[in-house]
């Protein structure tokens, strides 16, 4: 947990203690962009619009204690706005090329590592209403709003997501190498 001190000097705008912020949130801010995108570029350009936020809207937190609840509410907004520049979040159904190999996951218990690259093989929309329903916390009221779509597609969203994951699961994960 960050210290209150260091976000006290990151609103005084100073380098060394931006520096110790970013140093302990990259990483977890990364692996929160990680779920949203799939191509490193768009990875690394929205973590880094997420961090010039984090550090010029810093006067506007007024819990130092949420700060991590904020920083990382603040890099799925982004996640979002980079998302919805190419995705159209009221189609589900969109084909999608399997080429998971069986080999590639491991022969033990289903690990949310495991899970995690798994997201990265269903629709985009699919996708980012799984993350935001399931692991962000967020309800079909909130996530309708954020992504402009009715709660009925957020609701079909989260069902297809949890369908083709679970297909995903039994057809490679628990598949026996012949």
């Amino acid at each position: 947990m960050i210290h209150e001190s260091l976000i006290i000097n990151c609103r005084k705008m100073q380098r060394d203690a931006q520096r110790q912020v970013y140093e302990y949130m990259a990483p977890k801010l990364y692996r929160t962009c990680k779920r949203y995108l799939k191509k490193e570029e768009e990875i690394e350009e929205v973590l880094a619009d997420a961090f010039y936020t984090i550090f010029t809207k810093l006067d506007t937190l007024k819990e130092l204690g949420a700060f991590e609840a904020w920083a990382r509410k603040i890099t799925v907004n982004h996640c979002l706005h980079q998302l919805k520049r190419n995705v159209n979040f009221n189609l589900y159904l969109e084909e999608t090329k399997l080429q998971v190999q069986p080999e590639s996951l491991p022969e033990t218990q289903l690990e949310e590592e495991d899970l995690l690259k798994l997201l990265h093989f269903i629709p985009e929309g699919c996708k980012t209403v799984f993350n935001l329903f399931v692991i962000e916390g967020y309800g079909h009221k909130e996530i309708a709003g954020m992504l402009n779509i009715s709660e009925g597609t957020s609701k079909s969203q989260l069902n297809a997501a949890k369908t083709k994951l679970k297909d995903l699961i039994n057809g490679f994960y628990y598949q026996k190498a012949k």
